[in-house]
């Protein structure tokens, strides 16, 4: 299987780059990649190109970078606007949604589910997404923020062409109705207030069922995602 390696924008634009430190140890040492192996190398804002491997000495190894290579985005512009869960169970949130596709999470607080991170929190968690992305061969690390006042749902989902939450009770299906930008709110295990389906129902915001199950949040925001944006392929 190839190898995919996270470089920064201007890093990609070179056409030759040399390889050192914690890269160096994940390509040369980890896995074992040699002269004449051929990588995949993303900017995480989307784009991949094609690299060749050219030299590999005891501390650096240069790539010689070439065509453009797929970047395996999914259609659908996917923003998550999730209730955190505790923070062990965040993390396994943040690397499962970005392996599926999303290409943003946004942390957000509600009457049931308040919980406060501070910047700490959120650089690892953006360090545990660009990891996911390397594993799971795309080329856009998502944007995380948070955590967000209530208060901000609106502008959080003012660029989505169709926004999604999770209802047992729900009958739509979303094989129709997925717009190339959306977005799906996932709330706390003790549900969302009256309140809170007052604010969401304001925005348009449409339900969406994942069956007669109780999922924990984590869950929950992994397979709604999924199933949103394996709604939006085409053909699909």
């Amino acid at each position: 299987m190839t190898t995919s390696l996270l470089l920064s924008p201007e890093e990609l634009d070179r056409d030759e780059l040399e390889i050192g430190g914690d890269r160096y140890r994940h390509l040369f040492r980890a896995r074992r990649q040699k002269v004449g192996d051929r990588i995949r190398v993303v900017d995480g804002q989307g784009r991949a190109r094609w690299a060749r491997v050219v030299r590999v000495d005891r501390k650096v190894g240069c790539l010689e970078l070439a065509e453009e290579a797929p970047g395996n985005e999914p259609e659908v512009w996917l923003e998550l606007v999730v209730v955190p869960p505790k923070p062990q169970r965040l993390t396994w949130l943040v690397e499962k949604s970005t392996e599926v596709g999303v290409s943003a999470i946004r942390l957000i607080h509600s009457a049931r589910g308040p919980r406060s991170y501070g910047a700490g929190t959120l650089d690892r968690l953006r360090r545990v997404a660009s990891a996911a992305v390397v594993q799971s061969h795309r080329s856009r690390v998502p944007e995380i923020s948070g955590v967000h006042d209530w208060q901000e749902l609106a502008a959080l989902t003012s660029n989505a062409e169709s926004s999604w939450t999770l209802d047992p009770s729900a009958e739509c299906s979303p094989e129709t109705r997925v717009s190339p930008r959306a977005c799906l709110l996932v709330g706390p295990e003790g549900g969302w207030d009256e309140q809170e389906r007052e604010d969401m129902q304001a925005i348009g915001c449409l339900g969406l069922a994942l069956g007669p199950r109780i999922l924990r949040t984590e869950t929950a925001a992994v397979v709604g995602s999924a199933l949103l944006l394996n709604a939006g392929r085409p053909g699909v």
